[in-house]
């Protein structure tokens, strides 16, 4: 009976995931057709239907260098530099952010000195220290990674203070009744118990990350995703803008599904994370 009903098992699991799939992309699909409609009606040139984008992003990502004078090879000239500084910027700031925040979050007093200091830089936008940046670093790609670190620093800081601090007492005096060396403490105990709030503050930072990843190239670039945006926009080429528009978005929502997918491995032992 069992050989028998594997396949009408594997049936209903693709069946639902099927209609899963369909439920959490048919309001999107709605959306995109209004768009089409409403901008195909209206004939505005600064919002071009979503079927021109589409075609423009296709020329833009896959024809190479040969149809882009200017811009040379989008992929290899822009994307690649800006996943670069992106995804280097935001895992220096994790390192930075989990090893401090574990040591204040460890600390009786830690935060009662550098709290109210966090609280001051925290409370500045990042892009208003792009300036100070282009100073500190000069035009490049010191300056754009500078202000990745700053922005997505924060987060993760926080978060994983919040989370070394709520470790549970019953883990506690688990291990002290199994006396875990406290070499082992932190990795064993302390991490665990906070990676998910940890967690909760990569994903934040990430996007906050990939944000200031465009607005940094936005000013005194020399290439980057942002940087192309801007000399689309300038040369009133609305269709390629939005093509780097919707890259954004792309790339913003993969990074996110990559994440939580690591999310659920790694916190898998978690109840109710199956």
């Amino acid at each position: 009976m069992s050989v028998v009903e594997k396949p009408s098992t594997v049936t209903r699991r693709v069946s639902r995931g099927l209609s899963g799939f369909a439920r959490k992309w048919l309001l999107f699909a709605i959306l995109v057709v209004l768009w089409e409609i409403a901008t195909q009606l209206s004939e505005s040139v600064f919002f071009p239907p979503p079927s021109k984008i589409a075609a423009a992003a296709a020329k833009l990502w896959f024809s190479g260098p040969v149809s882009h004078l200017f811009l040379g090879d989008p992929v290899f000239d822009h994307i690649l530099p800006s996943l670069g500084r992106l995804l280097g910027g935001w895992l220096l700031a994790v390192v930075i952010g989990v090893a401090l925040g574990t040591a204040l979050g460890r600390s009786r007093t830690g935060m009662d000195y550098v709290g109210p200091l966090f609280a001051f830089f925290r409370a500045i936008p990042p892009p208003a220290l792009v300036p100070v940046f282009i100073i500190l670093f000069g035009i490049g790609p010191g300056m754009q990674t500078a202000t990745i670190i700053f922005s997505s620093l924060w987060p993760v800081l926080m978060n994983t203070v919040d989370g070394v601090r709520s470790v549970d007492k019953v883990k506690v005096e688990t291990a002290r009744a199994f006396r875990t060396p406290k070499r082992y403490w932190i990795g064993l105990v302390v991490l665990p118990s906070a990676l998910p709030k940890i967690f909760a503050g990569l994903r934040v930072s990430l996007s906050i990350a990939l944000i200031l990843m465009a607005i940094s190239e936005l000013v005194g670039a020399l290439n980057g995703i942002g940087y192309a945006l801007l000399a689309a926009q300038r040369s009133y080429d609305f269709d390629q803008m939005w093509a780097w528009i919707v890259l954004l978005g792309i790339l913003g929502y993969a990074f996110n599904a990559a994440l939580l997918g690591i999310e659920r491995r790694v916190l898998g032992w978690q109840p109710g994370r199956n």
